[in-house]
């Protein structure tokens, strides 16, 4: 492998202060209808928030079967979403008003609370929310924060790079030590300091 590769995120554009996400949530102007979903996107290019001043209309989404692992884990503990789009709540019901659509699958999240079949998540960028269960799978994922990181051949400082990926670039975590992980985006695998992903350690 090549270490001039370089692995970017499928949504590069940032969302609304989603530094970290590069365009993994959408904020919820107004809350679900039977009918769809209206969302005012406001997207960040190159540092700089720009409004888009537009609606899109998204269809509904019908939650149907449960999750992996049924997600029964005492908290705090590590999720990822394995269903999009994806709703984060202000409380832990389908009544409450909805705060976020995620966009993203696999987006690596920290659980924080269980409320039956609800979870108060944490995502990458530090907002806090509830989701229901059906949303969320027990894989383990990351997400690349910081800059360009090295995908190395092996678990050492000097291994060979075999990858870069971008701040944003999302993977399945298969191995971690205490202080690299396996990272597989998208069949692109190697170690990464886990200094380096959001979603290994202790949660």
């Amino acid at each position: 492998m090549r270490q001039d590769v370089i692995i970017r995120p499928l949504f590069h554009a940032a969302v609304f202060g989603s530094r970290a996400g590069n365009g993994a949530k959408i904020m919820v102007l107004s809350d679900m209808t039977i009918y769809g979903r209206i969302l005012a996107v406001a997207r960040s290019f190159a540092g700089a928030r720009v409004a888009l001043g537009m609606a899109l209309v998204l269809p509904v989404l019908l939650l149907t079967g449960p999750s992996a692992d049924a997600q029964a884990s005492r908290p705090p503990y590590w999720a990822s979403i394995t269903q999009v789009p994806a709703i984060m709540r202000r409380g832990p019901s389908r009544d409450m008003p909805a705060q976020w659509q995620y966009v993203r699958d696999d987006l690596p999240v920290k659980v924080i609370a269980i409320y039956q079949d609800w979870r108060r998540i944490q995502d990458p960028d530090g907002t806090v929310g509830w989701m229901h269960v059906r949303l969320l799978s027990a894989a383990r994922t990351g997400i690349v924060i910081g800059g360009t990181r090295p995908f190395r051949a092996s678990p050492e400082a000097d291994a060979p790079i075999v990858y870069q990926a971008e701040a944003g670039v999302v993977g399945r975590i298969s191995d971690c030590t205490r202080t690299w992980c396996m990272i597989d985006v998208r069949g692109r695998a190697g170690w990464i300091e886990a200094a380096h992903i959001w979603g290994s350690g202790t949660p």
